[in-house]
């Protein structure tokens, strides 16, 4: 996709329709302007086994720009940025759907169409020896790490055709 600049440098905003694994689609705004993740907060969710929000803390909602009631029922690619590879996504679910932990940097979008880092840990649940939901906590992420993950998602997205951004 073409990303309109302007004489000043700055992107655009510009407008991408995502496509998702379940086969749904939606047209999200993009800004690039990032929100730096607040010193020492924690962001906390639950989700079932389809990746559905049931439970989320008060900086998941501070930082995502949704409201609660927005969040809870909804899938967790609501946050899904489109600078995301969906090759990351496809390791976090093989990780997690055999019983063991994930680990990963992650590119969220926002409500209002900014976007922010975090490095996130998903925790399966298990109880009686199945899991029965998942846990995900996410704290500010390292900046170097952060800075070798945009070359890298990038490179992994040219390989992707599931994107469609239009300016």
């Amino acid at each position: 996709a073409m990303i309109n600049v302007s004489s000043s440098g700055v992107m655009q905003p510009y407008t991408c329709t995502l496509t998702y694994s379940d086969g749904k689609s939606r047209t999200v705004l993009i800004l690039d302007e990032e929100v730096p993740f607040p010193e020492g907060k924690l962001i906390v969710s639950r989700t079932n086994l389809q990746g559905i929000i049931t439970h989320c803390n008060q900086s998941f909602i501070e930082m995502s720009g949704f409201s609660e009631q927005e969040l809870i029922g909804q899938p967790h690619y609501i946050l899904r940025h489109p600078d995301m590879p969906a090759v990351a996504f496809k390791d976090l679910w093989d990780t997690i759907q055999t019983g063991k932990k994930w680990h990963g940097y992650v590119k969220n979008l926002r409500k209002d169409g900014c976007y922010y880092w975090v490095y996130a840990t998903v925790i399966p649940n298990v109880r009686d020896n199945q899991i029965v939901s998942y846990t995900s906590v996410r704290r500010k992420p390292s900046r170097k790490v952060v800075e070798n993950c945009i070359a890298l998602y990038a490179d992994l997205k040219q390989k992707e055709k599931d994107t469609v951004c239009a300016m």
